[in-house]
């Protein structure tokens, strides 16, 4: 692994980039759209993931070398030092906060507060708690919500709150296929597993269900006010049916194989849901 592949993964860049990209969505939707704007938030919310991922594995780097899918990355690899991935996290933590101030500092706060929770909530919890998903799931709300606000939209503005709703129920589903799919390298690496509380067959049941629930927030977005052109409603509506539908397959007996395809189902429902909301905003905008 070259030195920039290195970094690519200790940043998790597609995971990051996501992230940037559901800030941007909250703030296109909020106002009328700044590119210098758009460039501050973009790349202060890509620069504050990437180092919070990169804190995350340096808190974990213990439980990532008892697992098959994270023993390569650079800290339990040994091709990065702890103290060298410690020093890079807060660089960019620390770049990010500074891009944000440019956007105020309710951004700021914003940010600082994902982090926090990220890193000082969610990850320490996941060596505690089964459920440790539920709460870490609030920290995918947080980005659309610091766009909303960057954008010149109030926080107690009901669409705002409804688009952080759709982004908790979609990381659940998000979270959970990745631990039906990889149940014993977190047993392994003793972390508590909701597969040994419940049998595989019905976390997969009420995984789909939080599918389902994430479907059915993104159809009432135009009780909102977003996504009300029927041009963009109408893809939405199969968008929801098709990701809740095919979401079946895991329930099926030797579902296995189906839990890949399954989360990038899940992931592949929340981009285009963004890309339907903002082309409707910008169209309707005119």
């Amino acid at each position: 692994m070259n030195n920039i592949k290195r970094y690519l993964v200790l940043c998790r860049l597609p995971i990051s980039l996501f992230t940037a990209c559901s800030a941007i969505t909250g703030y296109l939707l909020a106002g009328s759209p700044s590119a210098v704007t758009i460039s501050y938030l973009a790349s202060g919310v890509l620069l504050l993931a990437c180092g919070a991922s990169a804190l995350n594995q340096y808190q974990e780097r213990d439980l990532d070398a008892l697992m098959d899918r994270t023993r390569l990355r650079p800290l339990p690899a040994g091709t990065m030092s702890p103290a060298h991935v410690l020093v890079v996290s807060m660089m960019l933590i620390l770049a990010g906060i500074l891009l944000l101030v440019n956007l105020g500092w309710s951004s700021v706060t914003f940010g600082f507060l994902a982090v926090l929770w990220y890193n000082g909530l969610y990850t320490p919890l996941k060596r505690k708690t089964a459920f440790a998903a539920v709460p870490g799931a609030l920290v995918g709300s947080v980005p659309p919500a610091m766009g909303w606000v960057a954008g010149g939209g109030s926080i107690a503005d009901p669409k705002v709150f409804a688009l952080a709703v759709l982004f908790f129920l979609w990381q659940i589903p998000h979270f959970w296929l990745l631990l039906l799919r990889n149940a014993e390298q977190y047993e392994k690496a003793g972390l508590p597993a909701l597969t040994s509380i419940f049998p595989r067959e019905l976390l997969a049941r009420i995984t789909l269900l939080w599918t389902a629930a994430a479907a059915v927030a993104s159809l009432a977005m135009p009780l909102f006010g977003i996504v009300s052109s029927p041009y963009a409603y109408a893809p939405l509506v199969i968008l929801a049916v098709w990701v809740s539908g095919s979401g079946f397959v895991i329930i099926r007996p030797n579902a296995a194989a189906t839990l890949l395809p399954a989360f990038r189902r899940v992931n592949f429902f929340i981009f285009i849901f963004m890309l339907l909301a903002v082309c409707d905003s910008l169209l309707l905008r005119g």
